[in-house]
């Protein structure tokens, strides 16, 4: 399912939307939404909150919206954020958990995405305040991009919103992935989503919405959400003909996502045997395959690539991610395995 030619892996983000999104734009009833008058996206935000178990929604254009909002409500100006030290809101997201939430990252290292509970427990300050910031929140992220799309498992989720809930820390996912995530851990998006006070979760990925995320939580939470989002410039007008895509995402697209983890396991497996390069076959859980170079950069490799019609992400000058999608089909994945062997064959 090639694109201009290009087998496209270097995110799901460069997903198309599809005939059925295409259809339910187009026929779209809309309204003003900022005055509250678009009933495509009200049903898209109430479709949200029920499917996240959750009181109430937000559209917003960008995942990195969502989280900067969740940020500033759950923390707040001059008050600590506990992350995992390569998260996405801490590393990827233009500083805007201090430049637009204000607050201060406490970033922590993790294996894999998990922080050792003890380590959260002792970085949470509540005392000396005169000298350290409050911590106010706790953060994960499901599916972990930096490592790999790893799913974080629900009982150590659990553990953490135990921490969360003795301290009366506000406990935040990024969970621009967590339909990914759900479906690598065979269980229900809610066994994932109930342990957090709120959820961003991104229609663009994966979901293969053309524009759009979500912001779930509490109805007061919300109501508070929404009030940040206009004057951050994410008050949307006729915003129905996205969000009719956003419902496709939710109703259709969260259905088939172990297809694309199918598929990035056979790429995975397909160069596994490969000696210039590594690939751990464990740690392919959803719809990422990382790839460590061992006797050329990633910029070298990804050119070589280039010029065979399949792209990728450098992550770093040795890591290269290949991302699949709902535009990367059997074809494409044999196209890549194809084309990896070839750059490594004399």
């Amino acid at each position: 399912m090639s694109y201009k030619g290009y087998s496209d892996f270097r995110s799901d983000t460069v997903t198309r939307p599809t005939e059925e999104m295409r259809k339910a734009m187009y026929e779209a009833e809309v309204g003003d939404d900022v005055l509250g008058d678009d009933p495509t996206v009200k049903e898209l935000e109430e479709l949200a909150a029920e499917t996240l178990g959750k009181e109430a929604a937000l559209f917003v254009p960008s995942g990195t919206m969502g989280n900067t909002i969740a940020v500033k409500l759950a923390a707040g100006e001059g008050k600590e954020i506990i992350l995992e030290e390569h998260s996405h809101i801490y590393n990827y997201e233009a500083g805007n958990v201090s430049r637009i939430a204000g607050s201060l990252p406490r970033p922590l290292p993790s294996d894999h995405g998990i922080i050792p509970i003890e380590k959260i427990e002792e970085n949470i300050h509540k005392s000396l305040r005169d000298h350290i910031p409050e911590t106010k929140a706790i953060a994960l992220e499901n599916t972990h991009n930096y490592w790999g799309g790893v799913p974080i498992p629900t009982d150590y989720i659990k553990e953490v919103s135990k921490v969360a809930k003795k301290h009366n820390l506000h406990f935040h996912l990024d969970g621009a992935r967590v339909f990914n995530a759900a479906t690598a851990l065979g269980v229900d998006v809610k066994e994932i989503t109930k342990h957090f006070d709120s959820v961003m979760f991104c229609l663009s990925k994966g979901l293969a919405a053309p524009v759009g995320s979500i912001l779930v939580g509490g109805k007061e939470f919300i109501s508070e959400a929404r009030i940040i989002r206009k004057y951050l410039g994410g008050g949307m007008r006729q915003a129905g003909v996205i969000a009719a895509a956003g419902i496709v995402s939710i109703k259709v697209m969260t259905k088939r996502l172990d297809e694309d983890h199918k598929r990035a396991k056979r790429l995975a497996e397909g160069i596994s045997d490969i000696k210039e390069l590594q690939v751990d076959l464990e740690r392919v859980k959803t719809n990422f395959v990382m790839i460590h170079l061992k006797t050329m950069s990633s910029f070298e490799f990804l050119e070589k690539l280039k010029e065979k019609k399949v792209l990728a992400l450098p992550f770093n000058d040795k890591l290269v991610r290949f991302v699949t999608h709902n535009d990367i089909d059997d074809n494409d994945v044999s196209i890549a395995i194809d084309a990896i062997h070839s750059v490594f064959r004399i």
